[in-house]
């Protein structure tokens, strides 16, 4: 069985930034910063105001539930449907074939 990677732009911590927020079948994990003067961009203002806010708390609960399953895409070997869709530091643990077969 395979696994389905997804992202969105959301606001994060009270709202003070926008992230891009990795998902794994629905459950935040992990996050990328956006470049510094994200917040003038308003299409990606607009973005993350059409989706839920996160905290600190809602990425470690589900990072955290993720370990305990043996289901963490940073720390165990699953398969992924998409691993494109993967933060780019954790690409290198995926083959080519994965990546572009």
């Amino acid at each position: 069985m395979s696994y389905t990677i997804s992202t969105a732009h959301c606001w994060y911590n009270y709202e003070r930034i926008i992230v891009k927020i990795y998902f794994f079948e629905g459950i935040p994990f992990t996050f990328d910063e956006m470049p510094d003067g994200h917040l003038y961009d308003r299409d990606l203002v607009e973005e993350a105001n059409r989706n839920k806010s996160y905290e600190v708390e809602d990425l470690y609960v589900g990072s955290n539930y993720m370990i305990m399953e043996g289901m963490h895409p940073c720390f165990d070997d699953i398969e992924i449907a998409n691993p494109k869709e993967l933060p780019l530091d954790l690409i290198p643990f995926f083959n080519e074939e994965d990546l572009f077969g």
